[in-house]
Formats: C-alpha cells, sequence, structure tokens
C-alpha cells in the first residue's frame, strides 16, 4: 500500500517535472534553491533543523493553479483529498490591490504529522464569472459555455481518488496511474480557446483571460521553499533569472521571519519564463496578522521599532504560535511554521469559510484554528 503521505510526495515530483520541461527556468531557480538551503544548513544547522529540516525544504514546493468555476473547485477537492490535502481559508482577490475575478483557497494537509512528512500544498483559484464588476451578463455566459465545454479532470483520476481517500492510500500499480493522471490534468497544452476571446478577457483581467481564455488548466507556479530568501535573490542573477520588483512580504530585518516572503523572477527567451521562490517563517495569531497587516509597506527600520524582536517577545504578547515540548524539566517553545499564503491583506478569515464549503462541498478549515489547536495540543501535553 502506498500511503497517502507518499502519494503526495510522489504528486509533488511528477508535477515539478512536468512543470520544469514547461519551464525551464524553474529547474534553474531549483538548483539555486538546494545551493542556498545546504550551504544555510551547513553554517546553522541548528537553525536548519528548527525550520523544519534540509530533507524537507529540499523536497518543498507548493504550487498555484486557477480555475473555471464552482464545478472545476468541487471536482480539484476531490482530487486533492486523495493526496490528503485539505481546504485551508479563503482569499478574495477582488478586493486585493490589484483586483483580480477570483476567490481561492489552499489545498494542503492539516496534521503536524503528515506536514511533516510532505506539506506540499496548491494555491487554488475559483473564476467568479457572475461577479458583474468583471463580467457583464453576455459575457458571464460566453464564459460559462467555454468553461462547460472542457473537461480538467477525467472520471478516471476522480474515482481513483475518492478510493485512496477511502483506503487511505492505493495499491503499488494503482498509486502509479493516480498520480499520472493527476500530473497529466495540469500539463494540457498551452491552448488559448479563441485569441480574439483571449484578448477580451486579458483587457478585463490577464487572470480572468488566463482561466476563461483557455480550453485546459495549468500550473501557473511551482514554488520551491528556502531557508534565506534574499541569498537566493542575490545568487539568481548570475544564472540568468532577473528578479521582478521586490520581495513580497516582510523585509529581511533583525527579528524573526514570520508568515511568508516571496519573489519572482524572469528569464530571458522563455514565453512562461516568470518563475517564483519563497521563505516561510512563524505563523502569527490574529493579533500579529493585524499588526504585520499594518507594517506592510514599512521598511525593516520600522520593523525594528515595532515589531517583537525575539520569539520570546512574540509569545508573551501573543502575537504567534509556538508548540511546547518538555526538555527535562524545561518547556521549551518552538515556532510552528506558517503553512499558508500571501497576500495577507485580502485573506477573508472566518466570515467567507461558511460560503466557500458550500461551494465545494466539504468543510473548510481555519488556518487561524489549525495554528491554535496545534499549539494548544501541546501545551496539554507538558502540563499532563
Amino acid at each position: 500500500m502506498v500511503e497517502t503521505w507518499e502519494l503526495r510526495a510522489r504528486f509533488a515530483r511528477a508535477l515539478a517535472a512536468t512543470y520544469g520541461r514547461e519551464v525551464p527556468a524553474y529547474d534553474t531557480l531549483a538548483e539555486v534553491a538546494g545551493a542556498v538551503n545546504a550551504d544555510f544548513a551547513a553554517r546553522h544547522p541548528a537553525d536548519a533543523e528548527r525550520r523544519g529540516g534540509l530533507a524537507r525544504i529540499t523536497s518543498e514546493r507548493r504550487g498555484t493553479i486557477r480555475l473555471g468555476g464552482p464545478a472545476e473547485l468541487r471536482q480539484a477537492a476531490i482530487l486533492f483529498a486523495g493526496f490528503g490535502m485539505h481546504p485551508v481559508g479563503c482569499y478574495d482577490l477582488r478586493d486585493a490591490p490589484a483586483p483580480a475575478p477570483v476567490v481561492s483557497t489552499a489545498f494542503r494537509p492539516v496534521d503536524p504529522i503528515e506536514l511533516a512528512r510532505n506539506p506540499f500544498g496548491m494555491f487554488t483559484s475559483m473564476l467568479t464569472t457572475a461577479d458583474r464588476r468583471f463580467f457583464d451578463s453576455d459575457r458571464q455566459r460566453r464564459l460559462e459555455n467555454v468553461l462547460a465545454a472542457r473537461t480538467v479532470f477525467p472520471t478516471e483520476v476522480l474515482h481513483l481518488a475518492a478510493l485512496a481517500t477511502e483506503e487511505g492510500g492505493l495499491t503499488a500499480p494503482t498509486a502509479e496511474r493516480f498520480v499520472v493522471l493527476a500530473a497529466t490534468a495540469f500539463a494540457s497544452p498551452d491552448t488559448a480557446a479563441d485569441r480574439s476571446w483571449h484578448a477580451e478577457l486579458e483587457r478585463i483581467s490577464p487572470v480572468a483571460a488566463d482561466i476563461g481564455g483557455r480550453t485546459s488548466v495549468r500550473v501557473v507556479h511551482l514554488a520551491p521553499r528556502v531557508f534565506d530568501l534574499d541569498d537566493l535573490c542575490l545568487r539568481a542573477a548570475p544564472r540568468g533569472l532577473t528578479m521582478i520588483g521586490r520581495i513580497q512580504g516582510p523585509p529581511a530585518w533583525g527579528g524573526p521571519d514570520v508568515l511568508q516572503r516571496q519573489a519572482s523572477f524572469r528569464a530571458a527567451g522563455e514565453p512562461r519564463g516568470v518563475v517564483v521562490a519563497e521563505s516561510r517563517g512563524i505563523a502569527l495569531t490574529p493579533e500579529g496578522r493585524e499588526l504585520c497587516d499594518r507594517l506592510a509597506d514599512a521598511d525593516s527600520a520600522r520593523w525594528e521599532r515595532e515589531f517583537p524582536r525575539t520569539e520570546a517577545e512574540l509569545e508573551a504578547s501573543g502575537l504567534a504560535y509556538f508548540s511546547h515540548r518538555l526538555s527535562g524539566e524545561e518547556d521549551v517553545a518552538e515556532p510552528i511554521l506558517y503553512e499558508d499564503y500571501l497576500p495577507v491583506a485580502v485573506d477573508s478569515g472566518p466570515d467567507h469559510l461558511p460560503w466557500l464549503a458550500e461551494t465545494l462541498g466539504r468543510p473548510v478549515h481555519d488556518p487561524f484554528t489549525l495554528y491554535r489547536q496545534q499549539q494548544d495540543r501541546t501545551r496539554e501535553r507538558t502540563a499532563s
């Protein structure tokens, strides 16, 4: 029996291989990320281990896809459940600084043990065709006709996903078939439904064109994680990867890494040459997120003045989540890694979860609740 976590690991590797063939810059970025991580772990072995360890981060990837509506999103939920990935959070990008007509969630493992085995996740967006801020009734009708005519997830792969969910894994031959079919669903030709229609949608939103102007679904990004994103940015340029804009997320500063930082790079001569890398820090409580949001555009000097400078201060002020273990008689607090996504400013929070759960036909986890439960369970164990 190939267990769920191993299915997930194989799926991540299969997607990486396919994406690397489609976007050669990704393989270059992954090589640079591997060197950055190995060097960091050699210089700071204890710190690397506290952040998940070299073995985990070497294989760690998180993807991004865009789907056409509720039907495709429900099918994606069935598929990802077969890999032990469940919907977490709701992100309404229609209200983002650069609005896009999508609502998103993240499919990922929710159990800490499963995350430690393989944390692969997929940030998944759904086109909101009925939103009149973007589409009039005629465009809505045409969009929905285009989307209804395509099949993203074949019946067989959904059947195998349901079987994997029910059984907690698959036999070896069936597992191989499942992974191949699942990866192939996101490796379709980069084909526009109609050039003029694609251009019409492009004028409304590039994201809308990428979804409703195509006959297939593709992996938009597949991001390797690094211990030190600033080091990766320095090493990327000599390898032909030019950074686009600046790093998204908190600045580099003298205190603890928190949440997620992300950098994008462009490779010359590649039509799909934009690739993304990320680093991750401590998961913040709602109060911590509120403070982080207030500092969203602040430089490192302001962070130094206004954000707690140590993990102990973060925990004492209730701004971040920590797990606890006993070392002899001592209660040792260790930061809980942030497993979710930016942009912070458009994280819709628990108010949107019932609507998304109804759309998906299954529960959607609140990320704050997951982190708090993990923290509380470890506190209970150390107290008993």
